[in-house]
């Protein structure tokens, strides 16, 4: 268990848990045998591939679902919160500092499951990967929320069923192949207001059928969640099946 929005993604690398990830945009003008041949300061970049999908990015509303993370970040009480304090020089045990030392920087204590992340294999499965071998590629995918909001008002606690998926799908279209299926709930809201209630069980979260479901029958490649688990079940069936 672990304190995270976290999306499990299965396909290659047989799946890892997830909520944060940083992309990077390399801009490629020419092999490296044309380069020599040619004046790069004659190459149009605005006309790569790359370059026009960086400016039709560039030119859109980013919309940033991590969180902030501290001391008191809720997380799974297996783990206990983080620890902050100023970093220190080994030999004197005396913290940096701007008017001392011209710089400052932090110490930080806490489990890699903390706040916003992924979960790679290797968190669950004895042989699984670790993050540093999932491919970027499979960091970049179109994004598809599903609402378990509607529902809440009659159940607080209510698991994301199959019928549910079914629901949402007559209405928006079938959730597409490859896709990160994404569960709304606004447990967000508890995550600064009351870091407490957001450790709350039972919860609002995804019914194991329908990640099952998610991807046997849809194919998708990656599922995240607001709560602190995947599924509403209390022996993590969805890390278990999808790691």
């Amino acid at each position: 268990m672990a304190s995270r929005r976290h999306a499990s993604q299965r396909s290659a690398w047989a799946g890892a848990t997830a909520t944060a990830a940083a992309c990077l945009f390399t801009l490629s003008t020419l092999p490296a045998a044309a380069q020599s041949q040619t004046d790069l300061s004659q190459t149009d970049l605005s006309q790569t591939d790359l370059a026009r999908a960086y400016q039709t990015i560039a030119s859109k509303t980013f919309v940033d679902l991590t969180h902030s993370f501290g001391p008191d970040t809720p997380v799974w009480s297996g783990f206990g919160q983080a620890k902050f304090s100023p970093a220190a020089d080994p030999k004197t045990h005396e913290p940096y500092t701007i008017p001392k030392d011209g710089f400052r920087t932090t110490y930080y204590e806490m489990v890699g499951q903390y706040g916003t992340h992924v979960d790679p294999p290797a968190h669950f499965a004895e042989n699984g990967i670790t993050m540093d071998k999932i491919p970027l590629k499979q960091m970049i995918l179109p994004l598809v929320v599903l609402d378990d909001t509607p529902y809440l008002a009659k159940d607080p606690n209510h698991a994301f069923s199959i019928d549910d998926l079914k629901a949402w799908e007559r209405q928006h279209g079938r959730v597409p192949k490859g896709a990160f299926a994404a569960l709304r709930t606004d447990m967000y809201k508890d995550w600064d207001a009351d870091p407490e209630r957001f450790k709350r069980s039972p919860f609002p979260a995804w019914a194991f059928e329908t990640i099952k479901f998610l991807y046997e029958e849809r194919g998708v490649t990656a599922t995240g969640h607001e709560s602190m688990d995947t599924d509403t079940t209390d022996k993590m069936d969805s890390e278990t099946y999808i790691l």
